[in-house]
């Protein structure tokens, strides 16, 4: 909510506007996963609809955990996908990684727009502080150029830089051009 602070619109929740339940992610891209979200409100109200999607991908693992991020360990909890990742990289020289995240946007019309953020950076070989709630990496994700962690930083610090940032800054753009 705080991206779209300013303009003339709305954020609202699924909760906040009275949809129940949750959108199948069963695609093959972030955008799909996105888009499948998106739609699932939409469909619902035929009103804007926003959804993101997000994924890591090491490159020393050829691109793991990928879309899959949030459930490559299975069904456990946030310091075990950490700890799983970790175990994967023991003895792992390259722990280059990118986080990505799509946005997707659906009109009143139903036309649909991606808009994509990445950083990219390295993994630790152990946490310096716990991770965020169900953000399994934020404890060992450390973006280019910077000295702190995702779990290390502060909400504007993070928000500044993060793919979700960048990809919903774009959404904003979009709706700056669209709503002169």
């Amino acid at each position: 909510k705080a991206v779209f602070a300013g303009l003339p619109i709305k954020i609202l929740t699924l909760g906040d506007a009275g949809i129940a339940g949750e959108a199948l992610e069963n695609g093959t891209t972030l955008e799909e996963n996105a888009l499948q979200k998106a739609l699932f409100a939409w469909e619902r109200t035929k009103k804007w609809s926003m959804a993101d999607d997000t994924g890591l991908f090491i490159e020393s693992l050829s691109g793991k955990p990928g879309i899959h991020a949030a459930r490559w360990a299975g069904n456990v909890s946030t310091e075990e996908i950490m700890r799983f990742t970790l175990e994967k990289l023991k003895g792992v020289v390259n722990r280059t990684a990118t986080f990505r995240s799509v946005a997707v946007l659906v009109a009143p019309d139903g036309k649909h727009l991606a808009f994509t953020g990445e950083v990219k950076g390295s993994l630790l070989t152990e946490p310096r502080v716990p991770c965020q709630p169900k953000m399994p990496y934020s404890a060992i994700f450390v973006p280019d150029g910077q000295p702190k962690s995702w779990a290390e930083m502060s909400v504007d610090e993070e928000n500044a830089i993060s793919h979700r940032g960048k990809a919903f800054r774009q959404v904003r753009s979009f709706f700056e051009r669209t709503l002169q």
